[in-house]
């Protein structure tokens, strides 16, 4: 057996299963393995679904031996953030309000993974709600990479438990950049699909309207191999899309002449921590090194868009809480009990006027996608803080609103987005850059992100435990 089996990617996980030479109860084993090992430090699982697990395994192995493949996902061990339905098993969405909530059914997305073969081994801590910080009740996961840093928000849980090997990929949500932060923090591939081309149904919302699920994964052909399962129409969720799902990873052939990448560097340069910036250019430059053409561009204005992005998640999340709050305000953490409270106090007249400004952002992107056809961002201005630095960074005079410069805008217009490891601190973290794109072109996006893994080595990097 590989002597580092838990940092091998999903799809090598899976070529392996596929002809026989590592069988799911053997990978699954050792999954758990590791979470009994190390996640009493690390922190990132809720609830080990052990049984669950070692069921679904055998399940796979016996119909792997009768040629009954179901996929790349058959018998591959996986992570579901713990605000995803499913069936008799607690899903607290990172609150006390929900602490022994039990679905009687699944979410789409875990019903889609389990028609792929996928072995759930449990679910994955997030902050309250989904929101900004942890409940004062949970002791937030710790980053691999370095016990004094930020894990990112909100799919803190899944970050770690993807970068330290406790699973071969997991599935985030991002209202703001939760999928994109844990995933820059910890070093991995993260993948906010458009708005709506993954079905929300029975996954808890923070704010339905901005909610983005997805896979975060080693690689940008692992994010393929999930989000083929993940995608399409769904009769539980009148918002999901109804367009074709690609073979996303079938395309991913290297091949990235004739892409038109855009790139604004006063919006995206400007103020950046120079590490970061280092990054963003030393991707651009790597992926014209392979044949792609690069376009200084002006993003529509968005400085405005990003605290306007605060006040309708509020809405949003107050209507998320309505049979919890206020009548049960006290079993509340304070950041996610003020946005809730803020929510509420909102006049009409400025929801109004955040909805035309979000529509002239959007239109304003999708005009701009007539120019080039990928957009290049930092994930965060910064490389990832402390956690120190973090708490000053929220609790500063910009209100927190800072790390959500390069995530938020494309909530708001409901743009697919990837994040890539990219780079590396002096001090060894690692740092992440964002690639954006039109309405449903994942699969650009993707091919441009493997394109530029073949020829780096950021993604392969794993910390060291």
């Amino acid at each position: 057996m590989t002597r580092d089996l838990h940092y091998l990617t999903l799809a090598e996980v899976s070529a392996r299963l596929a002809d026989g030479r590592l069988t799911s109860v053997a990978v699954t084993e050792a999954a758990l393995e590791r979470i009994a090992a190390l996640d009493g430090q690390l922190g990132a699982f809720v609830t080990v679904t052990a049984a669950h697990a070692r069921a679904a395994a055998r399940q796979a192995d016996a119909e792997l031996a009768r040629g009954q493949w179901r996929g790349p996902l058959h018998g591959v061990p996986i992570a579901l953030k713990d605000l995803i339905d499913t069936a008799g098993i607690r899903t607290t969405a990172g609150t006390r309000v929900r602490a022994d909530y039990v679905p009687t059914g699944d979410a789409t997305v875990t019903t889609r993974l389990a028609q792929a073969g996928a072995v759930m081994l449990g679910k994955v801590k997030l902050t309250e709600g989904a929101y900004a910080e942890h409940h004062p009740d949970v002791t937030p996961p710790q980053n691999p990479w370095s016990a004094a840093h930020w894990t990112g928000v909100s799919s803190s849980g899944s970050g770690v438990a993807v970068a330290a090997g406790l699973c071969y990929g997991a599935l985030g949500t991002d209202t703001g950049g939760s999928i994109r932060f844990p995933s820059g923090a910890c070093g991995l591939t993260g993948l906010k699909p458009t708005w709506g081309r993954v079905s929300r149904a029975g996954v808890f919302a923070l704010a339905d309207s901005l909610d983005h699920i997805g896979p975060m994964t080693r690689t940008a052909r692992d994010a393929a191999l999930m989000l083929k399962a993940l995608a399409g129409p769904d009769a539980r969720d009148p918002t999901a899309l109804r367009a074709p799902v690609p073979d996303y990873a079938a395309a991913l052939d290297g091949d990235v002449k004739g892409l038109v990448i855009g790139i604004d560097r006063a919006y995206a340069l400007d103020g950046v921590e120079p590490v970061v910036a280092d990054a963003v250019e030393s991707l651009i430059a790597t992926l014209v090194s392979l044949g792609a053409e690069v376009r200084e561009v002006r993003l529509p204005p968005a400085d405005e868009l990003i605290t306007q992005w605060g006040m309708a998640c509020a809405v949003e999340t107050a209507l998320a809480h309505l049979d919890t709050f206020p009548a049960r305000a006290a079993d509340y953490g304070p950041a996610l009990r003020d946005l809730i409270a803020g929510g509420r106090a909102l006049p009409a007249l400025a929801l109004g006027r955040i909805n035309q400004a979000r529509a002239a952002f959007t239109g304003g992107l999708t005009a701009l996608f007539d120019e080039v056809d990928i957009l290049v961002a930092p994930t965060l201005p910064v490389s990832t803080p402390t956690l120190q630095g973090m708490a000053e960074i929220l609790g500063g005079a910009a209100g927190g609103v800072e790390p959500l410069r390069f995530t938020a805008p494309v909530n708001m217009s409901g743009s697919p987005s990837l994040t890539l490891p990219a780079g590396f601190t002096p001090g060894g973290l690692p740092v992440g850059v964002q690639l954006i794109g039109r309405h449903l072109e994942e699969g650009l996006l993707l091919r441009a992100g493997d394109a530029f893994q073949r020829v780096t080595d950021w993604h392969t990097r794993h910390p060291a435990l």
